[in-house]
């Protein structure tokens, strides 16, 4: 009796491990049906819902990784799998949510448009795709406060933020198109370039915080609940400009301690 409730015990023990490890995955496998959704709706033309998706998208893959590491269940597979999804719901899905709504319009312009709007599309996904691979090589070296490049989700969520905003705007016309492909390019690049971006990890779940800034939440979340597609939008260039920013300031900076050196000499 007694070796049967050991036995019992074990069992249950066993599948709760396989529970927890479980989990992690099933959040990944919740990214990439956002993605494989988002996909869906870009070419069906329901663009808002394309847009919302890969946010959902973005949510999950920040819980899984959280999750796996809290319940100390990381594992390779999780990695690669992760990475996986990752190519899908922030590489292949943004591409042709923007591509169906509005790249493939400017073969209206002349067939070089054309060529050029699936070319930044595919660009887009080729990025997102270099920017993990790199992510996975060095992921044990270098500063884990600060990404190596703009990170892909951040990369998707600005395009879909615009694609959002000129769906609910009804934005159209050959400068629209061009403002579309100009930031699909430009976050394309910025994914593949060594530019550093704040990595936000150093905030940590029980870390206290100040009365202000616990408040600082509820308002963001309300500005975004009053007007999702822009805000959104507007998160996003932020983060997105604050790499080049950064990098520009430091520049300005050393430039001046030079100066100020030669001044001194």
């Amino acid at each position: 009796m007694e070796a049967n409730r050991e036995k019992f015990a074990r069992g249950r023990a066993a599948f709760r491990k396989r529970g927890i490890y479980l989990f992690p995955n099933l959040l990944t496998s919740g990214a990439l049906f956002a993605g494989f959704y988002a996909i869906v709706a870009g070419a069906d033309g329901n663009f808002v819902n394309a847009a919302v998706s890969l946010y959902v998208a973005m949510i999950l893959d920040a819980l899984d990784g959280r999750v796996a590491r809290m319940t100390g269940t990381e594992t390779e597979f999780g990695r690669q799998y992760d990475s996986l999804s990752d190519v899908v719901a922030f590489g292949l899905a943004p591409a042709v949510v923007v591509y169906q709504w509005g790249l493939k319009y400017m073969g209206d312009y002349g067939w070089v448009w054309d060529k050029v709007g699936w070319v930044i599309a595919f660009l887009f996904a080729v990025g997102t795709a270099l920017r993990l691979a790199r992510f996975t090589a060095r992921e044990s070296v270098g500063d884990k406060n600060f990404f190596e490049g703009l990170p892909c989700p951040a990369a998707a969520g600005f395009v879909a933020g615009f694609v959002w905003l000129a769906a609910d705007s009804q934005w159209s016309g050959l400068p629209v198109l061009t403002l579309a492909g100009f930031v699909t390019l430009a976050t394309a690049v910025l994914m593949c370039v060594r530019i550093a971006y704040p990595s936000f990890k150093h905030f940590a779940m029980n870390r206290r915080l100040r009365f202000t800034q616990m408040a600082a939440i509820p308002v963001c979340f309300a500005l975004i609940a009053l007007d999702p597609p822009r805000m959104l939008f507007t998160l996003f260039g932020v983060y997105v400009a604050l790499g080049p920013g950064l990098l520009a300031w430091r520049l300005v900076l050393k430039n001046r301690r030079r100066v100020m050196r030669k001044a001194a000499e």
